[in-house]
């Protein structure tokens, strides 16, 4: 049996009308998608698959709670979904999800395999920044973090003044580079004499 055979809807079989299906997803179900933002779960996964004789309109409805990696102090973090999906099945010549509104799967394929679109659904729920709200983080991880930020802010000022230093020792020490026009090569002043030019007199 595959990890995800539960979530193979039988789209040949279904009867014009409205159907109902149910799933649950738990940590198994996130590990077997090798997720690194979901490291456990308590989700209901309600979908309705509408059928009228030319295509299938499904809508998914999930609702629950996933644990993540709070990006703060890395305790647990567990976050309510409650969010949706909706996309029209239809049969065609091959295989093609250019749309985000409709899906065209091939005749020979009797199944839809759903696990992708709901873990799709449920990442999209999810938001970027992983964060406790403000006073709910791990003290004693919080506490370390400040010390930490302090120590940093400290080299760091440190490392700017001895910088600060190190140039004005340059300054005071660098020779001035202003320009000095370099001296003048003696092949053409005996080139200038051939031609009868003299640099030296004034120009009348």
């Amino acid at each position: 049996m595959g990890k995800f055979t539960a979530f193979k809807l039988p789209l040949k079989s279904l009867a014009p009308g409205k159907h109902t299906f149910q799933y649950h997803l738990d940590k198994q179900f996130f590990t077997n998608m090798e997720s690194a933002d979901i490291h456990d779960a308590d989700l209901g996964v309600d979908l309705t698959a509408d059928y009228n004789g030319h295509y299938y309109l499904l809508d998914f409805k999930i609702t629950g709670e996933a644990v993540l990696i709070c990006d703060r102090c890395l305790d647990d973090l567990r976050f309510p979904i409650d969010t949706g999906y909706r996309i029209t099945v239809e049969y065609g010549e091959d295989y093609n999800d250019e749309s985000d509104d409709v899906l065209q799967i091939p005749e020979s394929d009797n199944y839809l395999n759903v696990a992708y679109m709901i873990y799709d659904t449920v990442a999209l729920a999810i938001p970027i920044k992983h964060v406790h709200p403000l006073g709910k983080c791990n003290r004693q991880m919080s506490a370390m973090l400040k010390k930490h930020r302090a120590t940093i802010d400290s080299e760091d000022a440190d490392l700017e003044e001895s910088l600060i230093d190190e140039m004005d020792a340059l300054d005071d020490t660098t020779p001035d580079r202003g320009f000095t026009a370099p001296p003048a090569d003696p092949r053409w002043d005996a080139l200038k004499k051939l031609s009868g030019t003299n640099t030296d007199e004034p120009a009348e």
